[in-house]
């Protein structure tokens, strides 16, 4: 389950790249879930997902939303790619970390032991929050800690840098979404993560 916002959703064609290279790869063992379909990328590909434009990881949350998507799909892993939306509404790293447990317990609740990848987001550099690239930062920055202290041997939450070589100047069109090379440069951050996690 790819599990986001619209960087995952509309139409996070990264997922496409990233399902052609584990084709590629001969990882043919997956089935992309989701109660949302794949949008056009320019060729097929298994692309259900849980992105939703505009959403907020302390939004699903508040709004109970991730137990039903579970119940749907019961997702052996999770790729989690949020927290855009809750820092350009200045949501503190404290607040959105304690959303991501809250997630984190509901599927482990749905399959106790689900693999969880979650990002290291993208930077971003939207025209109208200057302050955004150093909350983005300071998020980033408490992801690890808070993954190691939420981390089940039987669940492992594995940290996925998707900042680090990511430029919002030249990979985004809007300084927030990414174009055709951040679709690329996210799909190799999430390929060599995910294929060990999948177990190749």
């Amino acid at each position: 389950m790819a599990l986001g916002d619209s960087i995952t959703g509309s139409p996070g064609c990264w997922r496409a790249l990233l399902y052609r290279k584990l084709q590629t790869a001969g990882i043919t063992n997956t089935k992309f879930v989701g109660s949302l379909p794949a949008q056009g990328c320019g060729f097929t590909y298994d692309g259900a997902n849980e992105g939703h434009g505009g959403i907020l990881a302390t939004g699903i949350v508040s709004r109970r939303e991730l137990p039903g998507w579970l119940e749907r799909s019961k997702p052996d892993l999770v790729m989690m790619h949020l927290g855009t939306n809750d820092v350009w509404n200045n949501k503190s790293p404290a607040e959105i970390l304690g959303a991501f447990g809250t997630m984190v317990d509901w599927m482990r609740d749905s399959k106790k032991e689900v693999k969880i990848l979650v990002a290291q987001i993208i930077p971003m550099r939207p025209s109208n929050c200057p302050q955004c690239g150093d909350r983005v930062v300071a998020l980033n920055n408490a992801i690890p800690e808070w993954a190691a202290s939420k981390n089940k041997t039987e669940s492992p939450i594995i940290v996925v840098d998707c900042w680090k070589g990511f430029d919002p100047a030249r990979d985004t069109g809007d300084g927030v979404h990414p174009n055709n090379a951040g679709n690329e440069k996210l799909a190799t951050a999430w390929f060599a993560p995910l294929g060990k996690a999948i177990g190749f």
